[in-house]
């Protein structure tokens, strides 16, 4: 009798964990140097952030954050970067194809705060936002760098078209 019970509660909480991780959020390690010194500024430890997908369900992102997405380069890849620029901007760019571009409609600009060491916009350009999975929105491992991850743009890098 036991065991049927047992069983009975793995076969319903399997779909409501996987309908969680899938809807609300889920942990993930940040792999590389490109975004330090926000995160993994005391490699080789790596941090753990909390990527919050159901903030992202609308699409509305901001200047600033921290966003996972699907690489454009690689779509079995999921990267972490930070949003400079969002539709209407004009950015600024660091070795892309124009020396400044307007971030079309429906997409946005992601850099690594560790310029010339990341992977982004700068080599692939705008980003179209269904791209963007998830919001990470704490650090939450190791623990002495248990922090909020705070919207903030990198000295220098703010679109051309921001006072």
């Amino acid at each position: 009798m036991k065991l049927t019970a047992l069983f009975k509660s793995f076969l319903v909480g399997i779909p409501i964990g996987i309908t969680f991780l899938d809807t609300v959020g889920y942990v993930a390690r940040v792999e590389g140097i490109s975004m330090q010194p926000a995160l993994n500024p005391e490699a080789p430890v790596t941090d753990y952030v909390l990527l919050n997908r159901w903030s992202v369900r609308s699409s509305e992102i901001s200047r600033g954050e921290v966003v996972s997405l699907v690489s454009p380069k690689d779509p079995g890849q999921k990267i972490i970067k930070r949003v400079v620029g969002i539709e209407g901007d004009l950015i600024s760019t660091i070795g892309y194809k124009q020396s400044f571009i307007r971030v079309p409609e429906g997409h946005c600009w992601v850099e690594g705060d560790h310029t010339g060491h990341s992977m982004d916009s700068n080599s692939f350009g705008p980003v179209s936002l269904g791209l963007v999975t998830a919001k990470a929105t704490f650090i939450v491992w190791p623990p002495h760098r248990w922090q909020t991850l705070k919207p903030e743009i990198p000295r220098g890098r703010k679109p051309v078209n921001m006072s």
